[in-house]
C-alpha cells in the first residue's frame, strides 16, 4: 500500500513497493543501478531484494555495519567504488539497510558528481520509522553524531516489513523507541496505544509512525521550525550515545537505547520548565522502563556527557537548545535549559 507522499518522494509498502520500484527504474532509464548494503543486509536481505528487482544491477557495494563505521572514510570507499564502476550523473544508488546505510548512502549519492538520485529501502525498524524518511543524510565526525551531511530527499522510500524478521530483539526495541517518541511529540492517543501489549512487527503502527514523521517533515523540510520537534530525547540521547561509543570500557548503546534515556531525562526537564505534569513524567519513565534496562551513570560519566552537549548540531550562538513537552503529544521547541537541571534529571532517572 502507498502510505502517502511528502513534497518530494513517495513511500510504498510491500507489493506496491516492488511494482513502484520497477516501474520507476524503467521509466527513468538510469545508466547504472548501484546497490549499497552492509555485511548484515548483504547476508539477509540482498538475495530477496534481487529476486524482486526486474533488472540486473551494475554493481553492489558493501560497507561494515554499525554506527562506528558511519564515517567519511566509508564514504571515500563508496565514492571510489562508484567511480571505478563507471558511475556518472545518470546513475542511481539504492540504499538497502539500516540507518547507517541510508544516512551514509544518501550522503554519498548527494555528493557524488554533485548529486545522483537515490532510493532508500530500510531494513530495520529504526530506519523504517525514522532514518530513511525525511531526507537527513550524513556521517559522524569521530564520536560526534551526524556532524557532516546534507538534507536531500530520496526519490522513493520502499518498505518491506518482512525484513524485520531478520532482526534481533534489541534492534527492534531500538526502533520502537522512535515510535514512542512520535506519540510523545505529536499524538497522545498513539502513545497510549503503544503502551499496551505491543507487537513490534505491527505494520499499522509502522505506517502511523511514518505518517507522523512525514507530516512534520513536509511542513518544514530544512528544520527551521516545527521539524525540530523530532529531536525530542536526542539532545541528551546523542551525547549519551557518543559517550558510550568513545568509551571502550562501556558496552555501546544502540541509538534507540540512548534516545530512550534521553526522553526520560528530557521529560524531567519538561516537568521543570514547560508544564509536563509529574504524573505524565512518571508515565514516560515507567513506559521506557518496560522496554529498556536501566543504565548506571557515575558522576564522571554525567559530567562528560554534559560536556558533549556543547557539540550538538541544534545549538546556536553557544546556547544548548532543547525540544521539551508541554504535555503528552505536544512538543515545544527551542527551550534553553539551565545547566544545574541536567544533574537533577540524571538523579530522577536513577530513582527506582
Amino acid at each position: 500500500m502507498h502510505t502517502g507522499s511528502t513534497t518530494t518522494h513517495d513511500i510504498y509498502f510491500n507489493e506496491v513497493a516492488e511494482a513502484g520500484l520497477n516501474q520507476f527504474l524503467t521509466q527513468n532509464d538510469y545508466s547504472h543501478i548501484f546497490i549499497l548494503v552492509d555485511k548484515n543486509t548483504e547476508e539477509y536481505c540482498l538475495g530477496p531484494f534481487l529476486n524482486l528487482l526486474a533488472m540486473e544491477p551494475s554493481a553492489t557495494f558493501t560497507i561494515k555495519p554499525g554506527e562506528e563505521n558511519k564515517t567519511i572514510e566509508a564514504c571515500v570507499k563508496v565514492w571510489n567504488d562508484l567511480s571505478q564502476n563507471g558511475g556518472d550523473r545518470k546513475s542511481i544508488l539504492i540504499n538497502l539497510g539500516g540507518g547507517v546505510v541510508t544516512d551514509l548512502g544518501g550522503f554519498v549519492a548527494s555528493t557524488f558528481k554533485r548529486g545522483i538520485d537515490f532510493i532508500n529501502i530500510p531494513t530495520t525498524l529504526l530506519a523504517m520509522v525514522d532514518a530513511s524518511v525525511g531526507g537527513k543524510t550524513g556521517v559522524d565526525l569521530g564520536v560526534l553524531k551526524n556532524q557532516v551531511g546534507v538534507i536531500n530527499q530520496p526519490r522513493m522510500v520502499l518498505l518491506f516489513p518482512e525484513f524485520l524478521k531478520t532482526l534481533p530483539e534489541n534492534q527492534l526495541r531500538s526502533g520502537f523507541a522512535e515510535m514512542l517518541k512520535h506519540g510523545l511529540i505529536a499524538d497522545k492517543t498513539y502513545w497510549k496505544a503503544l503502551s499496551g501489549p505491543i507487537n513490534l512487527f505491527d505494520e499499522e503502527n509502522i505506517r502511523k509512525s511514518i505518517k507522523i514523521k512525514d507530516t512534520i517533515v513536509s511542513k518544514d523540510p530544512t528544520e527551521k521550525g516545527v521539524r525540530k520537534a523530532l529531536n525530542f530525547g536526542h539532545t541528551l540521547g546523542h551525547a549519551i550515545e557518543s559517550y558510550f561509543l568513545e568509551n571502550s570500557k562501556l558496552k555501546t548503546l544502540l541509538h534507540g537505547e540512548a534516545i530512550a534515556i534521553g526522553m526520560i531525562l528530557e521529560g524531567y526537564l519538561s516537568h521543570k520548565l514547560t508544564g509536563l505534569s509529574k504524573m505524565e513524567l512518571d508515565d514516560i519513565k515507567q513506559e521506557f522502563g518496560k522496554h529498556f534496562k536501566k543504565v548506571n551513570f557515575t558522576k564522571k560519566d554525567i559530567a562528560i556527557i554534559i560536556d558533549l552537549l556543547k557539540h550538538d548540531k541544534k545549538n546556536t550562538h553557544g546556547n544548548i537548545n532543547f525540544v521539551l513537552l508541554a504535555e503528552l503529544g505536544q512538543a515545544v521547541i527551542d527551550i534553553k535549559v539551565p545547566t544545574h537541571l541536567f544533574n537533577e534529571a540524571f538523579a530522577y532517572y536513577k530513582e527506582p
